[in-house]
């Protein structure tokens, strides 16, 4: 059995070969193993974060056993640990409006087995998508919201999400604002995709006042969403140049190509367990 091990703890003398060491005497064989050290190494106020893959290799192992047997060492270096299963499928919600190019990118990379989820549902406040879903046999729920019902059709996407057990949700161009009731039900686990034009150009077209501007660079940020909108730790970003001789068709196309696969390295980052998150960043790890 797969596991990866994410901790983090105050950067200090000993910990990589305690980890280590915890590890190989519970009968577990390390495959891969990254590490990363916030702020200047050994100075106080710097923090130890690190990655571990390794093979529960001994007979009768098991996750808990091995959480049970690393307590001392959690304990010793003050860790924050957390424990996950590379064979375990992710439970995923993809949200979505009209806009159909991150939906239909995520639904063709998780059928042709590149995104390790278990998807288990779309949910629209539009109908347009129903068809794409039911072909690649992912349940659909419609619920469609406006200003004056936007607390009950909340209600309703958590009673949906709660139903399926959903563990990730992935807004592929949701264009709608969650409530901050509504993130804190899924904290660090609502990933977002935004034209990484934001805030310089908000609000309706963007591509469209980027040309206007004359801009030379577009590009695409995924990030956690947050109550502080569009401003949530970042996994993450990519940018395309461009030239004056494009219209705003094609600049609207060239940065629909970015938010795609922005959007799936981030969701394929989370799945992967790569992603760290401290205060306002991430440490992806590769």
């Amino acid at each position: 059995m797969s596991s990866v091990l994410l901790l983090s703890c105050p950067d200090q003398q000993g910990v990589v070969a305690a980890t280590a060491e915890a590890i190989a005497a519970h009968g577990a064989n390390i495959i891969h193993a990254e590490q990363y050290v916030r702020g200047e190494v050994g100075s106080d106020g710097s923090v130890f974060f690190q990655r571990m893959v390794f093979d529960l290799v001994r007979d009768g192992t098991s996750a808990t056993s091995f959480l049970e047997s690393f307590k001392p060492v959690a304990q010793r270096f003050d860790m924050t640990v957390e424990l996950r299963d590379m064979a375990r499928p992710t439970p995923t919600a993809i949200m979505c409006s009209k806009q159909p190019h991150c939906l239909y990118d995520l639904l063709t990379r998780w059928r042709s087995g590149e995104l390790p989820m278990d998807l288990r549902v779309v949910i629209s406040n539009h109908d347009d998508h129903r068809d794409i879903a039911e072909h690649m046999s992912v349940p659909f729920v419609h619920l469609p919201v406006s200003k004056e019902t936007k607390p009950e059709q909340e209600a309703a996407v958590l009673a949906t999400l709660a139903e399926h057990d959903v563990e990730l949700v992935v807004m592929a161009r949701y264009m709608q604002i969650l409530s901050d009731d509504f993130i804190a039900h899924y904290p660090m686990k609502i990933i977002n995709i935004h034209h990484s034009f934001l805030p310089a150009f908000i609000g309706a077209n963007p591509y469209r006042q980027a040309h206007e501007r004359g801009v030379k660079l577009i590009g695409a940020t995924a990030h956690y969403a947050t109550a502080d909108l569009d401003e949530g730790p970042i996994i993450a970003q990519d940018t395309a140049h461009v030239s004056h001789r494009e219209d705003v068709a094609q600049l609207t196309a060239r940065g629909r190509d970015v938010e795609t696969v922005v959007l799936a390295r981030a969701v394929r980052a989370h799945l992967d367990h790569r992603v760290a998150v401290h205060g306002h960043q991430t440490i992806v790890y590769s």
